[in-house]
């Protein structure tokens, strides 16, 4: 499908420099691009690439001045890198919105009750009581248990599970892999030393625009809700436990783990490989580096990093002097040579 200028400087808003019928069909990196593809160019590091792509069209800032002429129609906006997000998602938004109907075969309980312009895949599994909303995409062996409510333009990538009574609000992406609802980590010693498990007996409760990536695991709460507030963003391999709670646009990245029961405030951001015990309070806007071991509540606007976590500023600096160690030994060994020195003299 090929888009003008024009149309794409009309949906972003943007001021056009060039032929307004120029076309592109797809998109390419800036240093790679060929005819008939949009690029575009945010970060400085690449603007020798702006007069050498292949690209026809280009989006840049508004504020980049121009050192020679180009060949490919620009359209500048305030933010390019925000500008050819929106461009792709209206762009995937396209693709994924043309897919509709049931594919055979599937599996659709009779109870279930599905919304309108919806897509399912081949070998979907739709248990009874399930109900969505429109225009959601269930993918090639996805499997939804039963009572679980899901809302509109929802997207379950391959192989997406989500158990029974969890609840999806709307414009949520579920990445394959990924399993919600899935038993929490509960289990009561024994005087014998055997584990009795704990019925699991709550839900996953996902609220609107959240995405989530591949195979991350929510467990449901014990009683009650692990919950996912509004426009959350984990990343893959994500581990969630029992009964925690998420706050609103805080993001996560790969490997984290978070124990049951915590509470994880609005508007945080979380590094790779982050570990996080239970029952704790994570402030609203913290930030925790990247492999943190996090074992106290923080209070909000906090960074922390390291393992034991602590503040960021703090371990920075214990990261230098350990770096200096070697050079502090050597000094601290010419110094008790030198007392044993002056001592000898006086005597």
């Amino acid at each position: 499908m090929n888009y003008s200028a024009q149309q794409i400087a009309f949906l972003i808003n943007g001021k056009l420099e060039g032929d307004p019928e120029t076309t592109v069909n797809s998109f390419g990196k800036i240093e790679e691009a060929k005819p008939g593809q949009l690029s575009f160019l945010a970060n400085p590091k690449y603007e020798e690439f702006l007069y050498t792509t292949g690209a026809s069209i280009i989006l840049i800032n508004d504020s980049l001045q121009l050192k020679q002429k180009l060949t490919a129609t620009v359209i500048r906006v305030p933010d390019a890198y925000s500008a050819f997000a929106i461009l792709l998602t209206k762009y995937q938004e396209t693709i994924v919105g043309q897919l509709s109907g049931i594919q055979d075969p599937v599996y659709i309980a009779k109870t279930a009750k599905l919304g309108e312009k919806n897509f399912v895949a081949a070998f979907a599994y739709i248990s009874d009581n399930v109900e969505t909303g429109d225009n959601v995409k269930i993918f090639p062996n996805a499997f939804i248990g039963n009572n679980v409510k899901i809302g509109n333009n929802c997207i379950l990538h391959a192989g997406v599970k989500i158990y029974n009574d969890c609840i999806l609000g709307n414009n949520i992406i579920i990445h394959s892999g990924a399993i919600i609802g899935s038993d929490g980590f509960g289990f009561a010693p024994q005087a014998d030393g055997s584990f009795k498990k704990i019925p699991q007996l709550g839900n996953v409760v996902i609220e609107d625009d959240v995405e989530i990536g591949s195979n991350t695991t929510i467990d449901r709460a014990t009683m009650g809700s692990t919950t996912i507030r509004k426009g959350a963003k984990l990343d893959n391999l994500i581990q969630v436990a029992h009964n925690v709670e998420i706050g609103s646009n805080t993001v996560i990245a790969a490997q984290s783990g978070i124990s049951g029961s915590t509470k994880i405030g609005a508007n945080v951001m979380m590094g790779g490989q982050v570990g996080i015990i239970g029952h704790l309070q994570i402030g609203d806007g913290s930030k925790i580096g990247a492999q943190s071991g996090v074992t106290k509540s923080t209070k909000p606007k906090t960074a922390v990093t390291g393992s034991p976590a602590q503040d960021n500023i703090a371990a920075l600096r214990s990261q230098a002097l350990t770096k200096n160690l070697p050079e502090l030994e050597k000094r601290v060994k010419e110094l008790e040579a030198l007392v044993k020195q002056l001592l000898r003299e006086k005597v």
